[in-house]
């Protein structure tokens, strides 16, 4: 196992994420959310991997922030495409499930990495 776990599941999620916009169908709309989900879905594990480098753990909280925000982001996208029927929510729920964790587990990182900085 990776001392990085999330290195590796945020990269995947972005590969997954690329390969299911190049099957989006090909409309205005898909063209539009595809690049938005693109753009959020691969900032996930760039913003990630930026956090492995902070100079402190004030800057690494901050940049979790952004995985955070960015990683909710891709799940608003993955809930739109559903909703406005350009992908069935059978053929999502997988990924949409691997955002959730992804988020879990940020979301438990930072709150771990808030109360070592009260301590």
């Amino acid at each position: 196992m990776s001392e990085y776990p999330l290195r590796e599941r945020t990269k995947q999620l972005a590969l997954r994420i690329i390969h299911l916009v190049e099957a989006l169908p090909n409309n205005e709309t898909s063209r539009i959310i595809g690049r938005q989900l693109v753009r959020s879905g691969t900032s996930v594990g760039a913003s990630y991997r930026a956090s492995l480098r902070a100079k402190s753990k004030a800057d690494m909280l901050n940049k979790w922030k952004i995985v955070e925000e960015e990683v909710d982001e891709t799940l608003y996208w993955l809930e739109l495409m559903v909703e406005a029927n350009i992908m069935p929510e059978a053929k999502l729920k997988p990924l949409m499930n691997e955002v959730d964790e992804i988020t879990a587990m940020m979301i438990t990182s930072i709150s771990t990495l808030r109360r070592s900085n009260h301590s």
